[in-house]
């Protein structure tokens, strides 16, 4: 409880001791949003990595597709100047 009122920003206030059933009850509560949150966290770090991934692999793509045209370019270049 004390934990809770500090997050609410209640620094100095005094808190009167639960009894089991509640402090159960609000520790199950914080838990359950602690989970939530940790998730959530989890989701949002994979699909960034799975979108850095994807922008990796398009770059490379290109990359590799502009390679290729400076070598098909340079072959039409040496036959060119072969003829």
């Amino acid at each position: 409880m004390r934990a809770k009122m500090r997050l609410m920003g209640f620094r100095g206030a005094a808190v009167k001791p639960l009894n089991e059933e509640a402090a159960a009850e609000l520790g199950a509560e914080l838990l359950g949003e602690a989970i939530v949150f940790g998730v959530g966290g989890l989701c949002l770090y994979l699909e960034y990595a799975r979108q850095a991934a994807q922008a990796r692999r398009r770059e490379d793509d290109q990359a590799a597709a502009v390679r290729d045209l400076r070598d098909r370019l340079q072959r039409l270049q040496d036959e060119l100047d072969r003829l």
